[in-house]
């Protein structure tokens, strides 16, 4: 496995967004704007479509494909409104009995001292709090880069899936590299410790599977990867809705509370 060209593919800018796979797989999308508090944020992409017959809200983290529209998406960095604008959706999902869809690409949530004074880290902490405990189902997609808190603020669902070439981690490989071993050279040794490949966390068994991607890339057919996305997530949604509302909720807190745990 070629770590350094999975990281590469998971942030080609002309990969497959979440505004891509919310118009592309789900009929008659309709985005929804703001936090309802200070503004809307062009990082984080929010609505109402269908899956077949049924009705889901879809929320995602927006990179842009071009200099502007990275300008205009913040690189796919989300501020607080962001976050509360995701769970703002999540909340009106769960008062109108909508599954949720999550799509995950971001290197982390925006670090600026704008972000900080108005809660950066308090609206994702909440959103992980309140994700825990919403009673109906949630379906989270990784489809590019997964950084940090910044990724799990849409992370915490009752299944997880990665696209075949996207990553997951604490932290870049690059930051991993500076911070660990003081050297920017050892950037490939970071990512392989990292274990931050989609086949690496389905090991371990942090996420419930991997999405299979178009030969050279989601961005390369995108039309066989939103089928396949579909697909998954269409079963996946399907059999969630099958349990009990306080059955899924349970679960959905027992998968993370044992990430971690250490067996001898």
């Amino acid at each position: 496995m070629n770590i350094a060209k999975i990281v590469r593919e998971a942030r080609e800018q002309t990969r497959l967004t979440a505004l891509d796979f919310a118009t592309g797989i789900f009929d008659d999308f309709v985005e929804l704007h703001g936090d309802r508090s200070f503004r809307d944020d062009g990082a984080v992409i929010g609505g109402i479509g269908w899956l077949g017959d049924q009705a889901v809200t879809v929320v995602g983290i927006q990179k842009g494909k071009s200099l502007q529209d990275n300008l205009n998406r913040n690189f796919g960095q989300p501020h607080p409104e962001g976050y509360r604008k995701a769970l703002r959706l999540m909340k009106q999902a769960e008062k109108f009995g909508r599954p949720v869809v999550t799509f995950i690409n971001t290197a982390g949530a925006y670090p600026g001292v704008g972000a900080e004074e108005r809660g950066q880290g308090e609206a994702i902490a909440r959103n992980l709090m309140e994700m825990s405990g919403i009673k109906t189902p949630i379906v989270s997609v990784v489809i590019g880069e997964g950084g940090s808190g910044g990724a799990l603020g849409l992370g915490v669902a009752d299944k997880v899936f990665m696209l075949e070439n996207s990553v997951y981690s604490v932290i870049s490989p690059e930051g991993c590299a500076a911070i660990l071993y003081k050297d920017p050279n050892r950037v490939e040794e970071a990512a392989n410790n990292l274990k931050l490949s989609s086949h690496s966390l389905l090991k371990i068994g942090l996420i419930d599977g991997i999405i299979d991607e178009a030969l050279g890339g989601a961005h390369r057919g995108p039309e066989d990867t939103a089928f396949n996305l579909k697909k998954v997530v269409l079963e996946a949604v399907e059999e969630l809705e099958k349990l009990p509302v306080d059955e899924l909720v349970e679960k959905r807190y027992e998968k993370f509370r044992q990430m971690g745990v250490f067996n001898r």
